[in-house]
This record gives C-alpha cells, structure tokens and sequence, in this order.
C-alpha cells in the first residue's frame, strides 16, 4: 500500500481518485442502458425475457418468471442448515434495530382552532434488487427487504437475475422467503430495474427501487429516478481506519482487505497518527493478501485504491476522514467513542477493536447499505425512513384564519399572486 504523509494535496489527489469510480462516470455503458429501458417500456414482457436469454442464458417465460412456492420448497431443502439458523439469527437483529426507526404520526393544536401535523404513510410497493449469477449475497437481501417490512410496506417484491438453468441460488431464496418478500422474480440487470420502474405483464410498477448492482443496474436506477424512487446510486466498497499507535496493525490489516476483496475499484484507506503502525500495517496487509483466495483482486485493488495516510496528529487525521467520508469507517484509537464524537461524514461508524466491519454487513443490526463515493457528506443508511412517505396536516378554522388572513394576503400579492390573495380573502369578504 502506498504510505504517504497527509497534506491538503494528498487529500485532494486521493478524492480525485476516489470519484473517477463514481457511477457518474460511467458515460460509456449509458447508451446502452437507455436503450433495455426503452426497449422494456415498449415490449415489456417480451423484451425482458429475451434479455433474460441473452444475458443469463435462461429461458423465461409468463408461467416461471416468478418464482413459484416449490421453488422456495426446493431452496429450503438445499440450503445449508447452519447457514439458515444464522440467517435467522441475523435476521432479528436486523428487523429489531430497524423496528427502532419507525415513527409516529404526530398532531398537535397550540393554538385555538389550529391543528397541525405529519402523516407517516408507508409505500404501497417497494422493488428490491439483489444481485446474483455467480454470486450469492443473502445478507442483502435481509438488509433491503426488513427495512420495507419494518415501515409497513404491505408489497415488498424482489428481483434477481437466474443460473442459465432458470434457478436462484437457494440461500438467496431462503433468505427472501425468512426476509418477508411477497413475490421473488427470476429477472436482473438494467431489464429487472425498467421491469419494477413501468411494469410489465409480468411484473408489477413499485414505488421505489433499492439494492445494489453492477454498472448496468446503478445506470438504470439513476436512468429510472423520476419515474419511481429509488434509494441511491452505489459506487464501489470503501474502508476507512482512523487508528493510532494503540491499534493493533493485525486487525487493522485484516479489516482493509476485507473490503479490498470486494472488486478491483474497491477502496481501502488507513489514516493513523503513528509512522511505526503504517509501517506495521503495510507489512501485514502484505503478508496477509498472499495467502487469501482473491489475492489478485485484492492486489489491484490496492494498487490503485488503496492508501496509508500518516497526519501529524488526530485533528489531521479527523478532517481528512471527514473530507473522503467512507462507506465504512472503523475507529481504533485509544478513546474511539471521543474521536467518534468529531465525525461528520461516514456511512456507518465501527468503535473499536472488536467491531470489525464484517460484523455490520452480515450481523449486528444496523444496515449494510451505505453511501459510497463521498457520498456520506450528505446521504444516510439504507432505512426505515426510505420506505416512508411524510405528509403535512394543516386545518385552521375561520376563527384561527381570520387575525393572519391579511399577512397571507399581502405575502401573496408581494409575489404578485393574485389568485392566491384572492383565495385567501373571498373566505372574509365574498364580494371580492
């Protein structure tokens, strides 16, 4: 890992870095994109099928796209015992801590004749997309559906690309069926993200659109956005370790190379306070990286993205970490709750040695779905609050209205409003 001293241009070369992955950038694959959509708004059915056979190699139809109940039979017979005792394990974590994120309609009526309010209303349909093929990632479909459950969305469906045999991966299936979701489609790609944006024969319109994808799907999503909701644009994994001289270099190695896996656009930071644990740190993450099975991802991984960045104290070190604003940023310092305090920006905050950022995607409750690419300056986890429409309640009597009609009437014609002054002043003066 590149081990530099922390400056202001460091710190703006590695966010220029850093947004070159942005989904923003990916220009090329936009057209193409544009063009499934299009072709999925037109054909609907058709299109998504024959994209369906062109990418996955299956074949589908109106009478298999849906995953039917003795296809999620047959996934519980295949899955894993043990992998489904600590699906369901995760899975009350995971559903506790987002129940502790619900609110309330609220009125209230200060003053006579004036009541006031906010009205929580939960999406009708929320899409959630998971990623599949070759991989398999049943801790995203937990993290996208229990949140939509928890905020009482009565139809959550999910959408996941099939094997060229026509099958999702049995734990994704398990996982969807423990998670609450009311249909699974055998669909994936910027097709699966124009399916649940318009609706097809097949396939219902949502409200909203959340979960990770590749290039095509991020596109699609930011394309879709307007039409539906959706939760935002993912960019690639990122972690952050703010540490000084008393973490431990073993761990702090460990946790940098758990994101680095993730692909080759991944981004893995260190930021200390401490020359000898950089050094310390880069021989581990070395050392380490040989011996693990996705040695040649990580490798490129760090060459391009990954960083060792030492500041003169941890003042430094705070406003460079708040300047990149991580996906994941693990705090070990001698006092991690104290720096804690000083964060601004990052997706979702690890305090000390023993809570590593795997513990936050696979278990402990709060949700692996975070803003990416500097992102965290200005977006939150994946939520309740994303499944949740807020409505204002205003009701005034005449008796309230009367004494503050005229301010109304005269904020209006300043902006020459005139239909607005008069429907203000027609409810005293019916001549007018």
């Amino acid at each position: 890992m590149k081990i530099l001293k922390i400056t202001k241009e460091t710190t703006k070369h590695i966010l220029e870095e850093l947004l070159k992955r942005s989904p923003n950038n990916y220009g090329a694959y936009e057209s193409r994109v544009h063009e499934i959509i299009a072709d999925v708004r037109e054909r609907r059915d058709e299109a998504v099928f024959a994209y369906t056979k062109q990418f996955d190699g299956a074949e589908l139809n109106a009478q298999n796209v849906r995953v039917s109940d003795e296809e999620i039979q047959e996934a519980y017979e295949k899955t894993d015992p043990a992998l489904l005792a600590v699906i369901r394990k995760s899975l009350v974590n995971i559903r506790d801590f987002h129940e502790k994120q619900r609110q309330q309609s609220w009125f209230t009526s200060e003053r006579e004749g004036v009541i006031l309010g906010q009205k929580i209303t939960p999406l009708q349909t929320a899409g959630v997309y998971v990623p599949g093929g070759t991989a398999v990632y049943p801790s995203s479909v937990l993290m996208n559906i229990l949140p939509a459950k928890a905020a009482g969305v009565p139809n959550v469906i999910m959408a996941t690309p099939p094997g060229p045999d026509g099958k999702v991966h049995p734990s994704t299936l398990a996982a969807a069926k423990e998670a609450g979701a009311d249909a699974v489609y055998k669909v994936g790609g910027a097709q699966a993200i124009a399916a649940m944006a318009f609706g097809t024969q097949s396939i219902p319109k949502v409200d909203k659109i959340v979960g990770p994808g590749n290039i095509y799907v991020a596109l699609a999503k930011k394309a879709v956005f307007g039409y539906v909701s959706i939760d935002s644009i993912a960019g690639p994994s990122e972690i952050l370790v703010l540490a000084d001289e008393t973490a431990d270099p073993v761990y702090a190695a460990a946790d940098l190379l758990s994101q680095a896996e993730h692909d080759e656009l991944a981004c893995a930071i260190l930021i200390t306070t401490s020359e000898a644990l950089a050094a310390s740190v880069s021989k581990e993450v070395e050392r380490m990286a040989a011996r693990l099975s996705r040695k040649e991802i990580i490798e490129k991984s760090l060459e391009h993205y990954g960083y060792i960045l030492v500041a003169d104290n941890m003042d430094a070190a705070v406003e460079a970490a708040n300047a990149i604003a991580s996906e994941h940023l693990e705090i070990l310092t001698k006092d991690p709750f104290a720096t804690m305090t000083k964060i601004r920006n990052a997706g979702a905050i690890f305090l000390g040695p023993h809570s590593c950022e795997p513990l936050g995607d696979y278990f402990a409750g709060p949700n692996h779905v975070l803003p990416t690419n500097g992102t965290a300056r200005f977006f939150s986890a994946l939520s309740v609050d994303d499944f949740v429409k807020k409505s204002s309640i205003i009701s005034y009597s005449r008796e309230a209205l009367e004494p503050v009609y005229p301010d109304i009437v005269q904020f209006a014609e300043c902006e020459q409003l005139t239909a607005h002054a008069n429907a203000i002043r027609v409810r005293f003066k019916k001549d007018d």
